[in-house]
């Protein structure tokens, strides 16, 4: 496996065999054959998952791995050549289909050990046809640059940067001078381009590839009609192109699978050639992944080894996917297609999150020379979750930024430099611009601390442009889900890590603050009805915004009313706040790194605090304290602070002398929370045998 890359030894190991090598046929960075796991018809592997864990990093891997040594083509669906066509070619001769197929073969045709430069006579010869059709008012140089582009896939010869191979220029002025002449354009320059393979080419595979069009369609075993028909239905667009395209999709294939066909020992090739698609949710991707699935499920076979990249999973062409998780595959995918559906030949195969120890030897090799507090490496795998581009960022700005930065709030607020010719932005925004749909940045940034699509909806209302209304708040919901973030009750934006940089960018939108206020001021109104059963959410936005006798004084009344499990679960919400860093009560910063809940909860300020009459002071002091510690330790954005963990445990401890009947769970809670915080885990409730982590505290939304 590459360096770059942790956690993926079950694509890329080599002894056993992990999926990649089973199923190109090569071991990865080697000339060496392995067997395949499927020799009749590979699977289309997708990957699938979230923003930033690594579905870009594993394709890059891949084409590393095997470039040179089998043809391999990458493309990023989502790079501006697919989104609309060159200057001056018309849209109904152009789509991100057939852009996209010439640029994977240009990639293929690059020779590799032991063989030659593959040529694509059939491909070439059906997107000459498909860039014929919007030749109607071109002039000359126009038509000769694109052809000549489009020829270059049939040259045999080595790559020739900035010119036409010899063929291919001499085929270039013939079919320009047909499609500047006096006859039909289009037939013209499909005739001269059929007539020059033909010409050139005296091999029966050549001849095999100039007759190909006549299986088209209604085309009566005429080559040349087929191409006319073919870019006919292209024009037409909607399922007519579609049609069309499929046809190129299976000339590439066809021209892949005659390569692999010769005799010669020097003509021999090892493994499969490989086409890896990212961010294949964005056209092109749907069109080439339904194509190849359609012809396989109707029997027409292909040796290709696909891997695709999506951002979530509910993909319509994906519906009967085989389904596995990273580790499931590892040593055999047993992927079985059923013959009645065409998603069912492919593999969608989850990317898991990094583990603890994958964020120890990420942090541990981008810091080699600097001086990482022992805490870091943990905290930085609670923050981020596992998520491969946080971990790899937050670590490049400890890199840069350490020891000015005391905590990793303070890394993400911190200019990151990415590139040496560029100027450094803080952290999270180069992660918000990664991890979230950049045209949703704005409304994500206010809803990223609602609960619901209730309270999403007043936050809108406060907070967002008048036109955004609670049908665009589902949409978000929606679109939030269809990135592949994950669905959890109590939270609109789901995935902890980037709500918390969401809310990051909220609290430093403008100087005093005022929006961060004016959205959690909302909340509490939202949750004002005292006798709601949804008071926690009203009080977790008051400690948001520095109020805490609230959320004291309702833990100190609930300790004896409240199960012991679910006033820990309550505590462990409320405390579940975020908070950035200390405020006056006009919300201006104070200067210094003033993080009071450490003072509080190690009772540094219990002689400053006067509790309300009535109550039991001990218990009072002794719950604030509790609250505090909680807060400070499951911060995200702080480092575990081991004197707050012991103060955390001695409460907890004291706690359960004074409530016989939770005595058991407060106990074991003084034991489990103190160690989870410590190594970065979230707070488990004793007792928990399915692994309740839910952070609402109560399950409701």
């Amino acid at each position: 496996m590459g360096r770059r890359l942790h956690g993926r030894g079950a694509l890329f190991d080599t002894d056993p065999a992990g999926l990649a090598p089973r199923l190109v046929g090569l071991r990865p960075h080697a000339h060496r054959a392995t067997p395949y796991e499927d020799p009749r018809e590979p699977p289309l592997v997708v990957l699938s998952g979230a923003r930033g864990l690594g579905k870009s990093a594993v394709l890059a891997e891949l084409r590393d791995a095997y470039k040179g040594h089998t043809p391999v083509a990458l493309i990023d669906c989502e790079h501006p050549e697919f989104a609309a066509p060159p200057s001056g070619r018309p849209a109904e001769a152009w789509s991100p289909v057939s852009q996209a197929l010439l640029v994977v073969a240009e990639q293929l045709a690059v020779p590799v050990i032991g063989a030659g430069r593959i040529q694509f006579p059939r491909l070439m010869s059906g997107l000459v046809a498909v860039a014929a059709g919007g030749w109607g008012d071109a002039d000359s140089e126009r038509i000769r640059r694109e052809v000549q582009r489009i020829l270059l896939l049939n040259e045999s010869g080595s790559w020739v940067t900035g010119f036409a191979g010899r063929w291919a220029g001499r085929v270039a002025a013939k079919v320009v001078a047909a499609a500047t002449g006096t006859g039909p354009l289009l037939s013209a320059a499909v005739e001269a381009t059929l007539e020059s393979i033909s010409d050139g080419f005296a091999g029966r595979r050549h001849q095999r590839a100039s007759a190909w069009y006549r299986d088209y369609p209604n085309a009566g075993d005429n080559a040349q009609r087929g191409l006319i028909l073919l870019s006919g239905h292209f024009r037409a667009g909607g399922t007519s192109r579609e049609h069309a395209e499929r046809h190129l999709v299976r000339a590439l294939l066809a021209d892949l699978t005659d390569a692999y066909t010769g005799v010669l020992p020097r003509m021999k090739r090892l493994g499969r050639p490989l086409v890896l698609l990212d961010n294949a949710q964005t056209a092109p991707g749907p069109g080439l992944v339904e194509a190849v699935l359609r012809d396989r499920s109707d029997g027409v076979a292909d040796q290709v080894a696909f891997v695709a990249a999506v951002r979530g999973e509910g993909r319509p062409a994906l519906r009967n996917a085989v389904r596995r998780a990273l580790p499931e595959v590892a040593r055999a995918s047993d992927w079985a297609p059923d013959p009645g559906s065409a998603s069912s030949r492919a593999l969608l195969v989850s990317l898991p999150p990094l583990s603890p120890d994958d964020t120890l030897h990420i942090v541990g090799a981008v810091c080699s020379d600097t001086q990482v507090p022992p805490q870091l490496p943990h905290a930085t795998h609670r923050l981020t979750g596992g998520n491969p581009l946080g971990i790899a960022l937050v670590a490049e700005s400890a890199a840069q930024n350490l020891p000015a930065a005391a905590s990793l709030g303070e890394l993400l607020t911190a200019d990151l430099r990415l590139h040496p010719e560029h100027d450094g932005r803080p952290a999270y925004l180069e992660l918000l611009d990664r991890l979230v749909p950049p045209d949703r940045l704005d409304e994500l940034t206010v809803l990223a601390a609602a609960h619901d699509h209730d309270s999403a909806c007043a936050l809108s209302d406060a907070l967002l442009p008048e036109d955004f209304g609670p049908a665009d708040v589902r949409a978000l919901q929606t679109r939030l889900l269809q990135e592949g973030l994950p669905a959890v009750p109590g939270r609109f934006v789901g995935d902890p890590f980037v709500r918390t940089l969401l809310l990051l960018r909220l609290h430093h939108r403008d100087a005093d603050h005022g929006q961060w206020r004016k959205a959690h001021e909302t909340l509490v109104d939202h949750y004002a009805d005292p006798a709601d059963e949804q008071v926690r959410y009203r009080l977790h936005h008051e400690l948001a915004l520095g109020t805490t006798e609230s959320a004291v004084a309702y833990l100190r009344d609930t300790f004896t009313t409240l199960p012991t499990r679910g006033w820990l679960k309550a505590l462990r919400f409320i405390a579940s706040a975020p908070y950035f860093h200390a405020h006056d009560t006009d919300g201006r910063d104070f200067t210094g790194r003033d993080d009071r809940r450490a003072a509080v909860a190690l009772g540094l300020t219990d002689a400053d605090h006067e509790p309300p009459e009535g109550v039991d002071t001990t218990l009072h002091l002794r719950i604030r304290r509790l609250l505090h510690a909680v807060w400070q330790l499951t911060d995200p954005l702080t480092l575990p602070d081991e004197p707050v963990a012991r103060r955390l445990r001695f409460e907890l401890e004291q706690l359960s002398n004074l409530l016989p009947a939770g005595n058991a769970l407060l106990w074991q809670a003084s034991r489990d929370w103190p160690e989870d915080a410590l190594a970065g885990r979230p707070l488990r409730i004793p007792d928990d045998e399915d692994g309740d982590h839910d952070e609402d505290g109560d399950g409701e939304a």
